[in-house]
């Protein structure tokens, strides 16, 4: 099985369509680039002529040695790293391919040099990180919520297993004057504002600049984002949410920030309206889950628990070494917005 680099093109055509994240799509990997001080780096797995597996990361070489991360840190990122395609349901030829990709991976960016620092948040579904560490990097666990829609055929199926103060809520709906639409990128720079203000609430930097965002949702496809927006009947904005699609997943991603109108918490509403959307509209028929995007801070479990999610793990590969150990508050600050 070979292993060999590929350009943005050739990674396009080679995506499988399930069990991609967001940022695995090609326009945003090469925004992701530009906003970065690191080289792009896409390997491909290749049976024949046939690709079976898949890994971005982001290389940056520096006096005092190479960094290696997949996704980039400080853009708001929730996951990147390997894709598998084996095409095949037996066990074995996919552990065969997935060894071989991390193998010649790591021998190529040279992950074993005190002198490389190597970091990876790897996709829901990825599910065997073995390789990575029989080749003397360390992994650990973390978990996201993601409420299944798979079955649900309209919004109230979608609520069923939710919290009773969070259905109570969210019916409120249709008794509270606030207009939900989704709006465009003037207002995702909207809801911009908001996270920076409740980060610096916490002596913290947003996840990511406002010309990241912009060029991010300028450069998707319209399919792959929505924009939901709460607004009293004379126009005033209330909330807001950013809503990133894969053919998978809607993913909570930016905004939510609290507020209230008429008694009714706003974002309860916005939620309702992204559920019932993801349940009833026909472009958003392949997706089957609404990812909370995070379940690592017991503040935020606090509310995020009340809408009954499945608790789904993700794996975080890093180089070992007290190299290593030094570097992780570092990254744990950079990354600790996606919790």
């Amino acid at each position: 099985m070979d292993v060999e680099r590929l350009d943005l093109t050739e990674w396009g055509d080679a995506l499988p369509d399930r069990g991609v994240e967001v940022f695995h799509d090609p326009d945003a990997l090469a925004v992701l680039e530009s906003h970065t001080d690191a080289e792009l780096r896409l390997y491909g797995a290749f049976k024949g002529q046939q690709t079976v597996g898949l890994l971005p990361v982001f290389v940056a070489d520096r006096a005092v040695g190479r960094t290696v991360f997949s996704p980039p840190l400080s853009l708001g990122v929730p996951r990147l790293g390997p894709i598998l395609d084996p095409n095949s349901p037996k066990r074995r030829k996919a552990e065969r391919i997935n060894a071989a990709l991390a193998e010649g991976v790591l021998e190529d960016l040279e992950v074993g040099r005190r002198s490389t620092l190597f970091r990876m948040t790897c996709p829901l579904g990825y599910d065997d990180p073995r390789p990575y560490t029989w080749n003397d990097c360390s992994v650990e666990p973390e978990f996201t919520y993601v409420v299944d829609l798979a079955d649900a055929e309209d919004v109230d199926d979608a609520m069923m297993g939710f919290s009773k103060s969070l259905r109570n809520e969210m019916r409120r709906y249709d008794q509270v004057d606030l207009e939900i639409d989704t709006e465009g990128i003037g207002a995702a720079l909207r809801i911009y504002d908001d996270v920076v203000e409740q980060y610096a609430e916490f002596g913290e930097e947003a996840p990511m600049s406002r010309q990241f965002l912009r060029n991010l949702l300028s450069n998707l496809d319209d399919d792959r984002w929505r924009v939901y927006v709460a607004r009293t009947p004379d126009g005033e904005y209330e909330s807001g949410i950013i809503t990133l699609i894969s053919n998978d997943l809607a993913y909570y991603w930016q905004g939510g920030v609290t507020a209230s109108y008429d008694n009714v918490s706003v974002n309860n509403l916005l939620h309702r309206a992204i559920l019932e959307d993801v349940v009833t509209d026909p472009e958003l028929e392949s997706v089957t889950g609404y990812d909370l995007v995070g379940a690592n801070t017991e503040r935020l479990c606090e509310y995020k628990g009340k809408f009954n999610g499945e608790l789904r793990p993700y794996y975080v590969v890093e180089s070992s070494g007290p190299e290593m150990t030094v570097a992780k508050t570092v990254y744990q600050r950079m990354a600790g917005s996606l919790k």
